[in-house]
């Protein structure tokens, strides 16, 4: 049954094949034995219950896609049936009163989905290489030895490790693509705002985004389709747009002789292409690509000049909101507070060393520092007057192409712990995923084939796909023909 994908358990349990319980005893016996560091938290009882819960609707005939398949969410989505930690020590033992709106949605409530658990992360979604959780990094199947990406690694590794057949996750700055790629799995951002952030512990609130994390398109197509939709009166920044079924138009789609993308225009910005990104990385995108041409498409040079700047941008912006964000957590309220102290102040201060880990700490203190009085035009008014000028960018290329394609990642997944003394070799890995984070554009990760990794062995590439505003249903269209002509989205780690 692990081998099966979200659509292809959907069928089996729609038949009356197999029982949504036998699936769930299923890949809870795979949980309970993994070895990636992806799961912080399982609770056998609740999701056997919601198992049988889902089999009384598939006996009552209810049919609906996503009834009585396992799925596991990102330890940022608040829960109320497992802990959510962000994979700090700061909420170690935190216990939601509610469930976010994207669980609300996919869960039992919604589309009848059975949560596994809960999925390792980097500490509040800060990182590229998963190796920043305060309980311990997420190791990538493909090779124990390496990072899966991040920061939404533990859903990347419990994915490719077959633990689970779909997961959520969130892009702050790529944090769903990046893993995809390094992972081989299928991951999309939608537009922001597409899906609600209600419940979604917050990084940077101006460009976080949750997002599906599965085998192929037509997975991420299912799951999407139950996340997005209005949530007007608990998240204000939710898009006014209804729900949107991706998936049916692409089950009507099969494999073609023929060229089924005639007509798409792919644009491919050169500074996606230059000499920063690996040559076996680029090497299997450019075959990606023409696999792409063969299917009709078009490709077109396109130009992003501002590419280079969408790093000191993010990285200006993201921790400002960041530093605003985390200011709640004092050990007052809730969270972490420490056991001894003097005073008030020195509460605060025991309480967050303690609690936030260094990462998490670096950040906050460059956001406070680019707020503060007399660094605030310098830096956080100018950085967001480039991140317009970076959406332009995006809109101009757009009137010469339909989509944009490129790298995810400049190189394959690195050794777990290589950057650790080095956080800007960690936010250089996100070049080629921020200007549109920046400009909140969805944007996708799809296998694309193997190159060769330093040491020895080949690791996942993935190839990006970036799409104008609300045009998720083509980015997955486009997605799913080149996976009906290809098959590394099937490809799985030998373990």
């Amino acid at each position: 049954m692990h081998d099966l994908g979200v659509a292809e358990l959907a069928a089996q349990l729609a038949s009356r094949k197999v029982s949504s319980v036998e699936v769930t005893q299923h890949f809870l016996a795979r949980v309970q034995g993994e070895q990636f560091g992806a799961f912080l938290a399982t609770d056998a009882e609740v999701s056997l219950a919601q198992a049988r819960a889902a089999d009384a609707r598939l006996a009552a005939g209810e049919r609906t896609p996503l009834l009585g398949v396992p799925l596991a969410h990102k330890d940022v989505f608040v829960t109320r049936d497992f802990p959510t930690t962000a994979g700090s020590k700061m909420l170690q033992h935190y216990r939601s009163p509610f469930d976010a709106t994207v669980v609300k949605n996919l869960g039992v409530e919604g589309a009848g989905m059975v949560t596994l658990g809960k999925l390792n992360c980097d500490e509040f979604a800060m990182g590229s290489g998963n190796d920043n959780s305060a309980y311990q990094p997420v190791k990538n199947p493909w090779d124990t030895s390496r990072v899966p990406g991040g920061s939404s690694g533990g859903s990347a590794a419990a994915v490719a490790g077959r633990l689970v057949p779909a997961a959520t996750g969130t892009d702050t700055g790529g944090s769903i693509r990046q893993p995809a790629s390094l992972t081989g799995i299928t991951g999309i951002k939608p537009t922001y705002g597409r899906c609600s952030r209600y419940g979604m512990v917050a990084f940077a609130s101006s460009l976080d985004q949750a997002g599906p994390m599965a085998r192929s398109a037509l997975d991420c197509a299912l799951l999407l389709s139950a996340m997005a939709g209005p949530d007007p009166d608990r998240d204000s920044t939710s898009l006014d747009l209804p729900a949107t079924d991706y998936a049916t138009p692409l089950l009507a789609q099969t494999a073609s002789s023929g060229k089924p993308l005639d007509g798409l225009r792919i644009g491919l910005p050169k500074q996606f292409f230059g000499a920063g990104c690996a040559a076996d990385v680029l090497a299997a995108v450019r075959a990606a690509l023409a696999e792409y041409e063969k299917l009709g498409a078009r490709l077109v040079e396109v130009d992003l000049p501002l590419t280079e700047l969408s790093i000191p941008v993010y990285y200006v912006i993201a921790p400002a909101e960041a530093s605003s964000n985390l200011s709640r957590f004092d050990g007052v309220r809730y969270g972490h507070r420490a056991a001894h102290y003097t005073d008030l102040t020195d509460m605060y201060k025991k309480s967050r060393s303690e609690g936030f880990g260094d990462e998490v700490t670096r950040r906050i203190m460059i956001g406070t520092y680019v707020l503060s009085h007399g660094y605030y035009d310098a830096y956080y008014l100018k950085a967001q007057k480039i991140r317009r000028l970076i959406a332009q960018d995006f809109q101009t290329a757009f009137t010469q192409c339909d989509l944009i394609a490129g790298p995810v990642s400049p190189t394959v997944a690195w050794k777990l712990g290589e950057n650790k003394s080095d956080p800007v070799a960690n936010y250089l890995a996100d070049i080629y995923t921020l200007s549109s984070s920046l400009a909140g554009l969805p944007g996708m990760s799809v296998p694309a084939g193997f190159a060769s990794s330093p040491g020895g062995g080949s690791m996942p590439v993935g190839l990006q796909l970036i799409g104008n505003y609300f045009k998720e249903a083509q980015l997955l269209g486009a997605a799913h023909q080149f996976q009906l002509a290809t098959d590394w989205h099937t490809r799985a780690p030998g373990v």
